[in-house]
């Protein structure tokens, strides 16, 4: 197989339209832009969103919400996803998203762990925040947390 050789499958490219090349062509005089107007002017039309003067969908729609620009965003875990974790291992931000165990992350100011799940191995975790029953859970199994910032 050579590079020059290669091409599209079949079916897959269209040839483009040649507009204003004569009258045989079906696509000659006025481009397929019917008469005059907005439309045919060079640079017409409107812009997105426009409606012709009617209030546009996006101003009818009243507003819901608010996004804090200064919300603190944590990765979350929960217990249940540290079951396979071997015992003694110290488990952090790094060793969270290392090994895929959190859902997402992000841009994140660290790790947030809740206590949805059991502990069954005694682990040393650090994390930004813990939930009280993830904290219990996990002092109750033997292991240690600690907060860091």
């Amino acid at each position: 197989m050579r590079i020059d050789t290669l091409s599209p499958a079949e079916g897959a490219t269209s040839r483009t339209k040649r507009l204003g090349r004569g009258i045989g062509s079906g696509h000659g005089k006025t481009s397929c832009k019917g008469h005059k107007g907005q439309w045919a002017r060079s640079g017409g039309g409107v812009r997105p969103g426009f409606e012709g003067g009617q209030m546009p969908l996006a101003r009818r729609i009243p507003k819901r919400g608010f996004h804090n620009k200064w919300a603190t965003h944590y990765t979350i875990i929960n217990l249940s996803q540290l079951v396979n974790v071997p015992a003694g291992t110290v488990v952090d931000f790094e060793y969270v998203s290392a090994n895929n165990l959190a859902k997402e992350v992000k841009d994140s100011a660290g790790l947030k762990v809740l206590g949805t799940g059991e502990m069954k191995v005694a682990l040393t975790v650090k994390a930004a925040k813990f939930s009280e029953s993830a904290k219990a859970a996990i002092e109750k199994a033997g292991g240690t947390t600690e907060v860091v910032e």
